[in-house]
């Protein structure tokens, strides 16, 4: 008789390409929709190298293209280390009891370091 987890697990593979960090960073960013473009500033919950999830009070909208800054600060981090991404909003979560939104944003490639680190600027 066989490994019942791993029958669960050919069943239900992983769906995440890439490693998630739970990592709780700023993000500033802009996103689009249709002709609208906004500003919106949030917190990490997890990341990897193709994406995040974030938590934020703006209302996002589903598709949205949204350009970003997350700032690495604090804790052995000797100086601010930034990362710009791009992506879209692949998936919302909202509370009833919380006025964040959950946000997972997939980029459209890999995170990049800047250089010349200015925390919460959008690229």
């Amino acid at each position: 008789m066989g490994d019942a987890n791993a029958i669960t697990a050919q069943q239900h593979p992983e769906r995440r390409k890439c490693r998630r960090f739970n990592l709780r960073y700023p993000v500033h960013g802009t996103f689009s929709f249709g002709n609208t473009v906004s500003e919106f500033d949030a917190v990490s919950r997890n990341v990897s190298i193709g994406g995040l999830l974030m938590e934020t009070a703006s209302e996002i909208s589903l598709h949205s293209l949204l350009n970003f800054t997350m700032t690495l600060q604090g804790g052995i981090v000797v100086r601010p280390i930034c990362l710009a991404g791009e992506g879209e909003a692949v998936r919302l979560e909202s509370a009833q009891s919380d006025p964040c939104f959950a946000v997972a944003v997939a980029c459209n490639r890999p995170l990049m370091n800047i250089e010349d680190c200015v925390p919460g600027a959008a690229i």
